[in-house]
């Protein structure tokens, strides 16, 4: 017999994110190669939104946040590590329209 699927939903602020692949080495902006094995104490990460609560209000599924990877909630769904957080804990969200972002773009 075929076990029954569940969907995943999150609840109020809540918010799913999978983290992008870290490159294997890293380019400084005067371009010294900074390898993969080198931990920068408080690094922000970029992650892209899978699933959000009711309650929130800032993202949606689709988006990319940045927030600290560190400390936060992991569930791992077939062998894929995704982080839950509340919205509050994001930093940035990079969309393509917007009346008062930074100037800068990824």
């Amino acid at each position: 017999m075929e076990q029954p699927k569940f969907e995943i939903q999150m609840l109020h602020d809540r918010v799913m994110i999978k983290l992008e692949a870290e490159a294997e080495e890293r380019r400084s902006g005067s371009g010294i190669v900074i390898p993969a094995t080198v931990k920068l104490a408080n690094r922000l990460a970029w992650g892209e939104v899978c699933g959000v609560g009711t309650n929130v209000r800032a993202v949606k599924v689709g988006d990319k946040v940045l927030f600290n990877p560190d400390d936060q909630f992991e569930v791992e769904v077939h062998a894929q590590v995704y982080l839950v957080m509340r919205e509050r804990d994001l930093h940035a969200v990079a969309t393509q329209e917007t009346d008062h972002g930074t100037g800068l773009y990824l």
